[in-house]
């Protein structure tokens, strides 16, 4: 009897493009490195554990600065971090990668969705960093879906849905002109009176400068109708904008 019936093939290359932090450095000071990874993760930990990240070696290289890259993916996995790839290495550098299994120039600027400086993670000097996230604004115009995560150094304003599974993250207010799922995480740079908006909270964990509700905690409260949420006395409070 002939089978008609066209199955998959069991293995299959397609082109997606992912929305991937980029982690990148202007100091080769591996323990001021480390100090200011930890001090970031611990301002939004649920975000970034696990989270991937591409390291962008091309500042370092830049200022002709010497850098180990085992020492620094060393200090990255510590921080629980998982390397996906790196770009802007040197030949030494590369190798090192290699030798890791960790792929090389595996980011290209089409394929990381927001700008480079909108990705560093860490930079210097601080104080410049600060300046510039006051004056930076991320819209955001098509629906946020899972295992999507963005990152905004000012607000953020998504006019669409905020999947399951998806993460934002903003060191301002967050706007959500649709439902809000997934995760969203305001003023993680320790703003305190950064406030989260949405048209319908649903979400599977809301924090403002690291203080936090699970969606057991959210669910129930309000539904169906705008919220706010804000801190008050270091506790998250959810009340109706309407």
């Amino acid at each position: 009897m002939t089978n008609n019936v066209h199955s998959l093939p069991a293995v299959e290359f397609k082109s997606i493009t992912f929305s991937v932090p980029v982690l990148s450095m202007a100091s080769n000071d591996l323990v001021l490195i480390e100090q200011l990874l930890i001090e970031k993760i611990k301002l939004a930990p649920e975000f970034f554990r696990h989270s991937p990240v591409v390291i962008d070696l091309g500042e370092v290289n830049k200022k002709q600065l010497t850098l180990n890259f085992n020492d620094l993916a060393s200090i990255i996995h510590k921080c629980g971090l998982l390397t996906i790839g790196i770009r802007g290495g040197n030949d030494i550098q590369q190798s090192q990668a290699i030798a890791l299994d960790i792929p090389v120039n595996t980011a290209r600027a089409s394929d990381v969705r927001a700008d480079a400086r909108k990705t560093h993670l860490i930079s210097a000097p601080k104080s410049d960093a600060i300046a510039e996230n006051n004056s930076t604004t991320m819209t955001i115009t098509k629906p946020v879906r899972s295992g999507q995560r963005i990152y905004s150094y000012g607000d953020l304003i998504i006019l669409a849905q905020v999947g399951a599974g998806a993460e934002i993250l903003a060191e301002g207010n967050i706007h959500v002109y649709g439902t809000l799922r997934g995760r969203a995480l305001a003023g993680v740079q320790g703003n305190t009176d950064a406030r989260i908006f949405c048209s319908n909270l649903q979400a599977e964990l809301i924090s403002i400068a690291g203080n936090y509700k699970i969606s057991d905690d959210i669910h129930g409260v309000i539904s169906n109708t705008p919220v706010q949420i804000y801190l008050q006395k270091n506790t998250l409070v959810v009340s109706s904008i309407v």
